[in-house]
């Protein structure tokens, strides 16, 4: 497929989370699909990235994911993102906080011939977002990013 397909598709994701229409994974997502690094439980296909996004949805039902960078091929969109939002819901077994959380991180997607993502690579900061929520105590890297995945 073509760089502008991809980065559609990546971009038609990117909305279907952010809206919280995740229905609309079915038609982004192929039903093999494999995330290379899967939330726990999580299962291979549309059902997985539903379920993963709709729990941060949840926790963040203000939840905002902006690209800060993005570079394309013909197969695959690579981008950095920064993810914000306002913990108002459970998240990995702790209640809301009501506290603001902004946190970095960085996926790759590879697409298939009709445009709908086969695999994904990605790694956030969620130490960096544990300790904004007050969930996870500052290390020395207190005050540093710190990448976990």
């Amino acid at each position: 497929m073509s760089q502008q397909t991809n980065i559609a598709a990546q971009t038609a994701f990117g909305e279907a989370v952010v809206t919280g229409d995740l229905d609309a994974l079915e038609e982004i997502v192929a039903p093999g699909s494999i995330d290379h690094d899967p939330a726990p439980g999580q299962v291979p296909g549309p059902e997985g990235y539903k379920t993963m996004f709709g729990e941060l949805r949840t926790a963040f039902p203000d939840l905002r994911i902006a690209v800060d960078h993005l570079v394309a091929t013909d197969e695959e969109v690579a981008f950095a993102y920064t993810v914000s939002g306002t913990h108002l819901g459970p998240l990995m077994g702790h209640r809301a906080t009501g506290r603001k959380v902004s946190y970095r991180g960085m996926q790759i997607s590879r697409f298939d011939g009709d445009g709908r993502l086969v695999e994904r690579w990605g790694s956030s900061d969620e130490l960096g977002m544990l300790r904004q929520l007050g969930l996870a105590e500052a290390g020395p890297t207190s005050g540093r990013p710190s990448h976990v995945w």
